[in-house]
C-alpha cells in the first residue's frame, strides 16, 4: 500500500494516508499532525461501502487538553451515529468530511466522476471539526470545470481543486498540497 502526504497549510501541519482503492469502496488509514487552531496529533481510519459511500470514521485526536475519539458511522440508511449517539442533524448525508483531510475530498468525486465528466452536485456532509472532533451538517458543492479540476464551495467559501486519475487530491488551494506522489 503506497502513500500519500500533503501539506496542510491550514492547520500549519501535514497529513499522511494510506488509501486502498477497490469496486467502488475506498479504505484508508491516516495520521496528521498540526500547530492550528491548537497543537494536535489525529489518527484516523476510514471505510466506505459500494459507491464510495461513507460507512465509518474512526479519529483519535490528542491535544494539550488530553485525548478524544470519535467512531462515526453510517447505516447505509441514510441515518448516522457519533459515539453511538444518533445525529439527526446529518441524516440524508452518504459522506463523512474530516476537517483540513484532503482524503475526504475523495468519496464524493469518486462517486459521481467529477474529476473526468462534467456536472454539479451538491451534498449534504457530516463534516468533523478537528481537532474537537464535534460533527456538524455542510452544505457542499462539487463543481468539473475540467478533467482533474473540480471546485469545490461551501457558504462563501471556494477552491478549486487538483486531483489526480484515481480521484486523490494534489492541490487544494488555501488547505493542502500533495508532497508525494501516489
Amino acid at each position: 500500500m503506497s502513500a500519500i502526504t500533503w501539506e496542510v497549510f491550514a492547520s500549519r501541519g501535514f497529513e499522511t494516508a494510506w488509501p486502498e482503492l477497490g469496486e467502488g469502496v475506498l479504505r484508508a488509514r491516516g495520521r496528521a499532525v498540526g500547530t492550528v487552531p491548537e497543537p494536535y496529533w489525529i489518527s484516523y481510519g476510514l471505510e466506505t461501502a459500494g459507491g464510495f459511500v461513507t460507512r465509518r470514521l474512526s479519529v483519535t485526536a490528542e491535544t494539550g487538553d488530553g485525548t478524544r475519539t470519535l467512531d462515526l458511522r453510517h447505516d447505509g440508511h441514510g441515518r448516522w451515529t457519533a459515539n453511538g449517539e444518533p445525529l439527526p442533524d446529518v441524516d440524508g448525508a452518504l459522506d463523512c468530511d474530516l476537517g483540513l483531510c484532503p482524503l475526504t475530498n475523495t468519496m464524493p468525486v469518486l462517486r459521481h466522476g467529477l474529476h473526468q465528466v462534467p456536472g454539479q452536485r451538491e451534498f449534504l456532509m457530516a463534516w468533523v471539526s478537528v481537532p474537537d472532533l464535534a460533527v456538524r451538517p455542510s452544505r457542499q458543492t462539487y463543481t468539473h470545470l475540467e478533467p482533474g479540476r473540480v471546485r469545490y464551495s461551501s457558504g462563501d467559501f471556494r477552491s478549486d481543486l487538483e486531483f489526480d486519475e484515481e480521484g486523490y487530491v494534489v492541490g487544494y488551494p488555501q488547505l493542502a498540497t500533495r508532497l508525494t506522489a501516489r
